[in-house]
């Protein structure tokens, strides 16, 4: 019963997906290609270090610096499981270490990339970015949403958010990690289809 009633509940969300998906493509198609990008999560330990690294992979040889950095917890390295789920899809975090989200690299990054719609309210209302420079990675998932997007956590946002595997075992990271690598496929592609 309980099951039934949490997908009754997230049906608007996975409705307003599509619509949700539209919008940003059509708003990154818009804007010229960014000099800079900056992929923020909570504590730049998982997902945005992970984020960044497939973008870095993609974007580098046309020109486009990426950085990540999150909010709390400077100089931590990336988790074991995080490592090995990175390696997995190609990304080496073995040296990575978490970085805080200073006012220069907000500002400097032409398009910041965060992991729910907490984060993006954080950095317009921190940082003064307008929201068409803050995109949720979430929101470029080429699949309807499924099971827990983060509704209950910290980050909340629900369906869109990009799930903090932390403390939550391998299965969790692979299911992060894939869901990273779907909607960063589908920055990448509108990207470098953009002139500079």
């Amino acid at each position: 019963m309980r099951d039934l009633l949490l997908q009754v509940r997230r049906t608007p969300e996975r409705l307003l997906h599509p619509l949700r998906r539209r919008k940003t493509l059509e708003g990154l198609r818009r804007r010229p290609r960014p000099h800079t990008l900056l992929v923020v999560c909570r504590g730049n330990i998982c997902r945005s270090p992970f984020a960044a690294g497939l973008l870095r992979r993609a974007l580098s040889r046309v020109g486009v610096r990426v950085d990540s950095a999150g909010f709390v917890r400077p100089n931590c390295p990336a988790p074991p499981e995080a490592v090995a789920a990175a390696a997995r899809h190609g990304v080496d975090l073995a040296d990575h270490r978490s970085r805080l989200i200073a006012p220069d690299l907000a500002r400097a990054a032409d398009l910041i990339v965060v992991m729910d719609p907490v984060q993006q309210r954080d950095l317009r209302e921190r940082f003064g970015r307008p929201a068409r420079d803050l995109i949720v990675l979430g929101d470029l998932d080429p699949m309807p949403p499924q099971g827990a997007g983060g509704a209950g956590g910290p980050g909340g946002g629900g369906l869109r958010t990009i799930r903090d595997p932390i403390g939550q075992g391998p299965d969790v990271f692979e299911t992060s990690y894939a869901r990273i690598e779907r909607c960063v496929a589908g920055l990448v592609s509108v990207l470098l289809s953009q002139p500079r």
